[in-house]
């Protein structure tokens, strides 16, 4: 009975199974009829959309044609129009150039005409020149039998006759114009001195080199010279200095050809004296501190220098040698300050004259390099200056300046006249100079000597401290333009012969005496 049952719960179970997938297949083929319904519909649908758009766009695509044709009409039209006008100018051109062609033949035939004319006149004028040529011939050879002269006998006699006559013009004529331009070169050099002066206007202080190192009592002269001398060996050998030990009480003389090193040994016994250790290896250790100290010292005071001046872009061994001016003096006057004087100088007249400011300090704090260095080098030290320069870049008017300076080439710019002048100016202020009284007696005696030296020189005299000369001429031998010539003359020879700070004025005197007595 349950076997049975099972196999009815069996069969059963099939036909449920079997009726439920028909159900299930049977539903999903009324599914697929009306999509498949719904698709056509869509088709057809879409179809109708298509032929719609299509019918609009072909309308579109006709009025756009119609209106690219009316375009194309009207460009074309506007065109034509523009052509038909071209066309008349053209006309119009022609026209002008024909009658152009026209008025050109007519010149041609004009100048072709003149060109034979020009050749009648050219030939007619030859002829008359040979027969003037004749002429003179006749006249030249009746003057030389009437004179009894040649004709190269009476250009010579000519040339000698003039030359007098001429070499007065000349000196009047000389003397006319240097009066004139010296009036105003006058007025205006010294507006533009007095200016910069005014505008420059600074302190000037005479500074000497020190060379005497005072000591706190004479028992620290033995100690300086130590066990056999070992002591001032050893400072001598390190800094290369002399030390001079002598009665002087307190007191010790350096003596030296270099300045930088002079400074280095003073320094160096200063410090030995307060320290109160002296013996050879302290010495060697504090001339290598100081001497660290001096190369430090001469580099900040060269920048400090190009600071203060306003002077940029040098080379850091131009720099090292501006420092090293700090130490030189010439005349008592302090070559640094001396350096930054000029190029403030410059700069001032520069801006006058309305030229390079910048250049022009450069140059004139540049201009008196040469004397860091012209100890250990032969030439002057405006030369030594310039290659100085050269080798470290600067510019060709700079370097320039600097060699013209002391007329060791002649001036060719107005940068060198420039430094010329800032520098006389500064050495030539009241104070900033002194001399030896050997070396002034023996300026004073050459100048007069010059001045001597000259024909219808008859006394001279070197006043204002050698700044200016007077000279005293014979007025029968000498005249009025000849005196100018000769002042000339005497001043060229000063200048190529002497050495001074500054200048020196020429005066030359012609007295003419009438003198008669009433009787």
């Amino acid at each position: 009975m349950d076997l049975l049952y099972l196999v009815f719960l069996a069969i059963g179970l099939a036909v449920g199974v079997a009726v439920g997938l028909w159900l299930v297949r049977r539903a999903r083929t009324r599914d697929s009829r009306a999509t498949l319904e719904h698709a056509r519909k869509i088709k057809e649908d879409a179809e109708a959309e298509a032929r719609r758009i299509l019918k609009e766009a072909n309308v579109s695509a006709q009025e756009e044609a119609l209106r690219l044709k009316r375009d194309a009409e009207a460009e074309f039209a506007e065109r034509k129009g523009e052509l038909h006008s071209q066309e008349k100018r053209l006309l119009q051109r022609e026209q002008q150039l024909d009658r152009k062609k026209e008025l050109i033949d007519s010149k041609e035939i004009e100048i072709l005409e003149k060109e034979k004319g020009l050749q009648r006149i050219e030939q007619e004028l030859k002829h008359k020149e040979a027969e003037v040529g004749a002429l003179v011939q006749e006249q030249k050879q009746l003057l030389e039998r009437i004179s009894g002269m040649s004709a190269q006998e009476a250009r010579q006699y000519l040339l000698k006759s003039f030359e007098e006559e001429i070499r007065q013009d000349a000196g009047k004529l000389l003397r006319k114009v240097e009066s004139e331009t010296k009036e105003a070169a006058d007025k205006k050099a010294k507006e533009i001195i007095s200016l910069a002066i005014a505008r420059y206007a600074g302190e000037y202080v005479a500074e000497r080199t020190v060379s005497v190192v005072p000591l706190p009592n004479d028992e620290m002269k033995g100690r300086i010279i130590g066990r056999e001398g070992r002591n001032i060996r050893a400072i001598e050998a390190a800094t290369g200095i002399d030390l001079i030990i002598d009665d002087t009480p307190e007191a010790v003389l350096l003596s030296g050809f270099n300045p930088v090193r002079r400074e280095v040994a003073r320094i160096v016994l200063e410090r030995l004296v307060i320290d109160g250790r002296i013996h050879p290896a302290r010495i060697e250790e504090v001339v290598r501190k100081v001497e660290k100290e001096i190369e430090t010292t001469i580099r900040e005071t060269g920048e400090q220098a190009t600071f203060d001046v306003g002077v940029y872009g040098i080379h850091p061994e131009l720099i090292k040698f501006l420092g090293r001016l700090r130490f030189r003096t010439s005349y008592a006057q302090n070559v640094l300050q001396h350096s930054i004087e000029v190029a403030f100088l410059c700069g001032i007249m520069a801006s006058e004259l309305g030229i390079n400011v910048k250049k022009a300090k450069r140059a004139g704090l540049l201009h008196d390099i040469g004397k860091a260095v012209d100890h250990e080098v032969e030439g002057s030290h405006a030369v030594i200056g310039a290659d100085l320069a050269k080798k470290y870049g600067e510019s060709k008017d700079v370097v320039h300046a600097i060699e013209a300076h002391h007329e060791d080439v002649k001036p060719e710019t107005v940068l060198a006249v420039l430094v010329q002048a800032a520098d006389a100016l500064s050495g030539a202020r009241p104070g900033a100079r002194r001399e030896m009284l050997e070396t002034y007696v023996k300026r004073l005696e050459d100048l007069e000597k010059i001045a001597t030296s000259f024909s219808g020189v008859q006394k001279s005299y070197a006043i204002q401290a050698g700044r200016e000369i007077r000279i005293v001429v014979n007025s029968e031998k000498v005249s009025d333009a000849e005196a100018s010539m000769l002042c000339r003359d005497i001043t060229k020879k000063i200048e190529s012969q002497l050495t001074y700070p500054g200048q020196i004025k020429v005066t030359v005197i012609r007295e003419t005496r009438a003198i008669d007595y009433a009787k």
